[in-house]
């Protein structure tokens, strides 16, 4: 099968949960060979665990997680020239609207959009300005 999502933080991070959305868990393992997930994605999990204390369960656990699933499993997509020109344009007309999106989920709604994928979050009012970006939510 070919690509067709692209896992945002939110809900690339939601098996970790001690409590997770049985939805969510359900939509991975249904399309587990048609998501990917973008570099900046994974550049927040590890940001996430650093900033917790050393040796802690939790830090450990989301590197674990880290490792065998989203770095063996995942593809990860990275943020290319072609994504940087959109990005760009699609931020100068955001502002030129009133409207300024958060620099890392712009660039992640970039290489969504320049993959013609499918941005799956739980955060859709934080992507829903960005023009053509098709998003879907997999915790309703």
């Amino acid at each position: 099968m070919s690509l067709r999502y692209l896992l945002d933080t939110n809900t690339l991070s939601e098996p970790l949960r001690k409590s997770p959305n049985a939805r969510v868990l359900k939509k991975i393992q249904l399309h587990q060979t048609e998501i990917a997930t973008a570099a900046l994605v994974l550049y927040e999990i590890i940001r996430g665990a650093y900033g917790l204390p050393e040796q802690t369960e939790k830090r450990i656990r989301i590197l674990q997680y880290a490792e065998p699933f989203i770095r063996n499993r995942l593809p990860i997509l990275p943020y290319t020239e072609t994504t940087a020109e959109w990005h760009g344009i699609e931020v100068a007309r955001l502002i030129a609207l009133g409207k300024t999106p958060s620099p890392i989920d712009s660039q992640i709604a970039a290489v969504a959009k320049t993959n013609k994928l499918i941005l799956v979050t739980r955060n859709v009012t934080d992507f829903e300005n960005f023009a053509d970006l098709q998003i879907e939510n997999w915790f309703e």
